[in-house]
């Protein structure tokens, strides 16, 4: 019992793979694209404070559910006991294909574009795949090593942020005159679609606050690690990002950020000066490790679980003699190299977040169903502010939807053809459950 013990994660690692999944490719590349079509400064911060409020609003019924529900899967284990197996297989579908296998490769694509920066003869894609299987490799080894590995670079990842917006705030050498005063231009920007399809980049920038919710079953204490992991985390997230991007405005001309994917690479060279700046750039590339490593560790997780209840798909859930779900770890690496070696950064990033908000969307809902499907249930932890936080998460969620089918819909039909394919898959492995029985 004292050797499984050790094995498992503590509260600190729990918040820092929380941290390490949120903090990564979309705050350090986002901003680019909302400048493209957003002009009020004051507008695009409210866009990151609103993001942040939500993802907490969400983390708190996460928090809820894992608590009373504690057992590793994420949306596949809440979806599948509150509505349907079938749900839950869709939510595990998604997670393994779209969820962590689609943010592994924009991080390493990140990655490699950060990291072309300053070694222009390396080729992105090369370093993107290079980094996606050494980090691989790590967490192929076991679950003490991959803690040990996330800890240093979301501490390190922490320690750089601070010190990128302390620099800023009060170290560069020009600032730009920006006014952060609520106006009619503020509003005229709020409220368009532009507006929330700009979130959506926002909400993928925040997506990660989830993660202690896949591995459960890893955690010390689940039912108190999971809230505290979420809460604490997201809080500590939404600082940190509303602080990087007043940062990047400040220092920054928002003409030269525009459409650029590497603002923190053009804002550094503002702060630090070309030189400086191009070390910065490879900090930022190392940083993104961090994230990657959380998600490359928590993404199997989802697709083990899976495997240990639908017999088509139980070579997923097989381990290794180290606890490590081997084949689930390949398959997520697999997925992420064909990404990362076929798709565009832009729509890979709308994609992800337009499927991934309509099944955070049903989880956060089941704290209404779970509350009158199962009244006399045990909840360790309830969600704060209920029911209004929930609802306030699920209104955002289905404005932003709505607006992505308007503005994208070939990104937003591709969604739902991964889920329909999800279906067939769930029909198959119901098929091959009846024949084993």
């Amino acid at each position: 019992m004292k050797t499984s013990t050790l094995k498992k994660l503590t509260l600190f690692t729990a918040v820092n793979f929380v941290i390490a999944n949120m903090v990564g490719t979309g705050v350090f590349t986002s901003l680019g694209f909302q400048l493209a079509d957003l002009s009020n400064i004051a507008a695009i911060l409210m866009l990151w404070v609103i993001g942040g409020i939500l993802a907490l609003f969400g983390a708190m019924a996460y928090g809820e559910l894992g608590a009373a529900m504690p057992r590793s899967g994420g949306e596949y284990n809440f979806l599948s006991r509150i509505y349907h197996p079938s749900v839950g297989f869709l939510g595990g579908w998604v997670s393994a294909t779209i969820g962590f296998a689609a943010p592994v490769a924009l991080a390493s694509m990140a990655f490699g574009e950060y990291f072309n920066r300053v070694l222009p003869e390396v080729s992105p894609m090369l370093s993107a795949i290079i980094i996606l299987s050494i980090i691989t490799a790590v967490h192929s080894w076991d679950i003490k090593s991959g803690g040990q590995f996330q800890n240093i670079f979301t501490v390190a990842k922490i320690a750089f942020v601070i010190l990128f917006i302390v620099a800023g705030l009060f170290f560069a050498p020009e600032t730009q005159n920006i006014s952060l005063s609520i106006d009619s231009g503020t509003w005229a920007d709020v409220f368009t679609p532009a507006f929330f399809v700009a979130l959506i980049y926002v909400s993928y920038a925040y997506s990660g606050w989830n993660a202690s919710a896949y591995f459960v079953n890893d955690l010390k204490n689940p039912v108190k690690q999971l809230p505290k992991s979420l809460l604490v985390g997201t809080i500590v997230v939404t600082a940190l990002y509303v602080l990087l991007n007043f940062v990047f405005l400040l220092v920054a001309p928002a003409a030269e950020m525009t459409g650029q994917l590497e603002v923190g690479f053009i804002a550094a060279n503002y702060i630090f000066g070309v030189n400086v700046g191009q070390m910065m750039s490879i900090a930022i590339s190392l940083l993104l490790v961090s994230s990657i490593s959380s998600m490359v560790f928590a993404g199997p997780r989802v697709t083990q679980v899976m495997g240990e209840d639908f017999k088509l798909l139980s070579f997923l859930g097989k381990k290794t003699k180290r606890n490590v779900p081997m084949t689930a770890v390949l398959l997520q690496f697999a997925i992420s190299f064909v990404l990362i070696i076929t798709a565009s950064f832009d729509q890979l990033i709308t994609y992800t977040g337009f499927v991934l908000n309509i099944f955070t969307f049903l989880t956060v809902m089941g704290v209404y169903v779970h509350r009158i499907k199962y009244k006399d249930a045990d909840r360790p932890v309830k969600t704060w502010g209920y029911p209004v936080t929930p609802f306030i998460f699920m209104a955002f969620n289905l404005a932003i939807g709505v607006f992505l089918v308007i503005e994208r819909p070939v990104e937003s039909l591709i969604g739902l053809g991964t889920i329909a394919v999800g279906a067939i898959l769930y029909f198959f492995s119901q098929q091959s459950n009846k024949k084993t029985k």
